[in-house]
């Protein structure tokens, strides 16, 4: 189940596990194979990261069904000793599963390696936001679409296989799109997703990031056609283009999109943690450094709240 003590260094690089949890996450190996209790847990914990299908190539269960209070629960029954990292040995259990469902989809060796990295990318955000090491529930549940094969790195971008919602599927009906397209509720779709230390959102980026999954997805999943892709982010959020320039990469990727429906519960903390590094940052200290930290500061210290934006467009092919 878990990667000899030997490879193990090797395998953390590969998921892009920052260099200062390397050394702890091996020498915590021996405390998780020694107790049979954790490694119960830790075989409950893949399971709930899998969804348990024994047939690699077979459809893997609905995207994001791990729950995070059954990982959060796993995670409050390991012992003390783990710390936060007991949720890193239960990804690393799971990844055996991730590698196979890769292979029997034929999926290029660095699409899986740099889409399975996202591990190491979530350790880095849970270090910078509470100064330890590890995984929290939260983020471990996040890493289930990746670890179930629903959602692939395609250069600048993040595509999770998925199914259009109610909401999504009215406003793509509201339009008057082409009644032939199947924009039903419940439709295959893509759903688009902006990782953060990737770079700038440039055009040239994105446009390379469609090109990338215009062509990996008839190629590796051809037994599903997707209508439409979606995103659903603050960074939609219409009122941007009230503080950035109308050539900025932010602006340019909204116009990327047609407006979905309208949210009108606030995500202030999500639009800090993204662009500051924690959700719970005092709004009167954020730093004005860069546009886009003066657009979301100076929005909130006025009174004003950040929405999901929520937008699509065609996809065929």
């Amino acid at each position: 189940m878990l990667p000899d003590a030997d490879d193990l260094p090797d395998l953390l690089l590969d998921l892009a596990v920052p260099h200062e949890d390397i050394n702890e996450v091996v020498a915590l190996r021996r405390t998780v194979t020694a107790d049979p209790g954790v490694l119960r847990l830790l075989a409950a914990g893949a399971d709930e990261v899998t969804g348990t299908s024994s047939d690699p190539a077979a459809p893997a269960a609905p995207a994001g069904s791990g729950s995070p209070s059954g990982l959060d629960e796993l995670a409050a029954a390991a012992p003390a000793a783990l710390d936060g990292y007991f949720l890193v040995y239960v990804l690393l259990a799971a990844l055996p599963h991730a590698r196979a469902y890769h292979q029997a989809r034929n999926i290029p060796a660095d699409v899986s390696r740099h889409t399975l990295a996202d591990l190491g990318r979530g350790m880095t955000l849970h270090r910078r936001r509470y100064g330890r090491g590890g995984l929290s529930a939260f983020q471990a549940s996040w890493l289930v679409r990746h670890f179930r094969g629903e959602l692939y790195q395609l250069g600048r971008l993040q595509y999770e296989r998925t199914r259009l919602g109610e909401r999504t599927a009215q406003a793509i009906t509201a339009t008057g799109t082409d009644p032939s397209a199947a924009v039903a509720p419940g439709t295959p779709s893509l759903d688009l997703h902006i990782p953060d230390y990737r770079g700038p959102l440039t055009p040239t980026a994105c446009d390379r990031s469609l090109a990338l999954a215009r062509g990996f997805f008839p190629r590796h999943f051809p037994d599903t056609e997707y209508a439409v892709a979606t995103c659903h982010s603050w960074l939609l959020d219409p009122q941007l283009k009230r503080y950035l320039r109308a050539d900025s990469n932010i602006v340019r990727f909204q116009e990327r999109f047609r407006p979905g429906y309208e949210d009108t519960e606030p995500v202030d903390t999500a639009a800090v943690q993204f662009v500051f590094g924690a959700p719970d940052l005092p709004i009167q200290d954020l730093p004005r450094r860069t546009s886009v930290e003066r657009a979301v500061g100076d929005h909130l210290r006025t009174g004003g709240h950040w929405y999901l934006g929520h937008g699509w467009l065609p996809w065929k092919g």
